[in-house]
């Protein structure tokens, strides 16, 4: 099963390398399709890839990807424990926020992710992201920290770190939030050892585990 999902997912990804569906493309040096396993069980979807992630072909490795590895490393999480992409797959040449013709092009390549991953928790980092997944009514400055949940996926919205490069108390902010995140987990793992003690022991291997 997790090889098939492994493969699932790395045919997404082999085709948004070669997306063509919106004028993005025309700039770009590659595509940025995420990063990540595919059993993990906690998605952070960003807003787009900014120029090192152009460059590198990767999500989050310039100094907002720092900062989220560093909040990820304060509750006990690497960025191997989770997967990590975007709202839209290239670079925006111009610093605004991705338009909607834009972020429906990339819409089903997010919708097959969280489809083949089927993530416990979703993190959407930032209003753009936020607004995508949620709905135009939520945004970061309103909703960040509140859980909500859409079907069996809890989602806990954030302010994007690059926000915190530019506004230091939203550190703070984002590491309380981070806080959440981790008491959500905790639960979790709790709830799934109740669920492990109760089965059969030949059953525990088909059951999923947390990162």
């Amino acid at each position: 099963m997790g090889n098939d999902r492994s493969a699932e997912l790395a045919a997404v990804h082999s085709e948004i390398m070669g997306c063509t569906k919106c004028e993005l493309h025309q700039s770009r040096k590659n595509a940025v399709p995420g990063e990540g396993r595919s059993d993990v069980k906690i998605m952070f979807v960003g807003e787009g890839p900014g120029q090192n992630e152009d460059e590198q072909g990767r999500p989050f490795v310039g100094a907002a990807g720092k900062l989220l590895t560093e909040l990820l490393e304060l509750i006990g999480l690497r960025r191997s424990d989770v997967f990590i992409t975007n709202i839209v797959i290239c670079l925006l040449m111009i610093r605004r926020p991705p338009r909607k013709p834009e972020i429906e092009a990339c819409n089903p390549y997010l919708e097959s992710q969280i489809r083949i991953i089927n993530p416990r928790i979703i993190c959407p980092l930032g209003t753009p992201a936020i607004t995508t997944l949620m709905g135009q009514q939520f945004s970061a400055s309103k909703d960040h920290g509140k859980l909500t949940s859409k079907g069996a996926i809890a989602i806990l919205p954030m302010y994007h770190p690059a926000a915190a490069l530019y506004d230091a108390s939203l550190k703070a902010v984002l590491a309380s939030d981070f806080q959440i995140l981790k008491k959500l987990l905790e639960e979790a793992r709790a709830s799934d050892k109740a669920l492990l003690d109760s089965k059969p022991a030949e059953t525990h291997e088909t059951l999923e585990k947390w990162v």
